[in-house]
């Protein structure tokens, strides 16, 4: 029987390493991307229609009152002030460059994937230990910065 404190057994191939840790990250980029691209789709598309029905809105003659204020003009007003909410927060979220950012970083991670199971470019010639400390590297910089510009 094979002893549970052998560090032997705490060692991870790389074969093992890919699909243990570095999937986890590019599913958690991919999930993040999903999530701020459509938040940002979604805010766009509310300012836009939202803009777009201010004019309209303004030429339309309509009596009716609402507590002394034409409806209208009442109606005009809380669209304009959520035109420029809904703008402000994707100026304070940047939903846009976060989307980018995630999904980026996600294709990277897939790409040195690709380069470390093939064994090209930077893996090219390396030994498994070698390959893995170098794929290991590229976790951490993710890590600490959030996402891999500079690869």
């Amino acid at each position: 029987m094979a002893d549970p404190m052998d560090q032997s057994a705490l060692v991870v191939s790389p074969v093992q390493y890919i699909p243990a840790r570095v999937h986890q990250y590019q599913k958690w980029y991919d999930k993040k991307a999903v999530a701020t691209k459509s938040r940002y789709l979604r805010m766009k598309a509310f300012s836009v229609i939202r803009r777009g029905l201010v004019p309209v809105l303004i030429n339309i003659l309509f009596r009716l009152a609402v507590f002394g204020m034409p409806l209208i003009q009442a109606l005009v007003t809380v669209i304009s002030l959520l035109v420029v909410i809904t703008v402000s927060l994707e100026g304070v979220f940047h939903y846009r460059e976060q989307w980018k950012n995630y999904r980026s970083t996600e294709q990277i991670l897939g790409h040195e994937t690709f380069l470390f199971r093939s064994r090209v470019g930077r893996y090219q010639g390396l030994s498994d230990q070698k390959r893995l400390q170098s794929i290991r590297r590229t976790r951490r910089r993710v890590n600490r910065c959030g996402e891999l510009r500079y690869l």
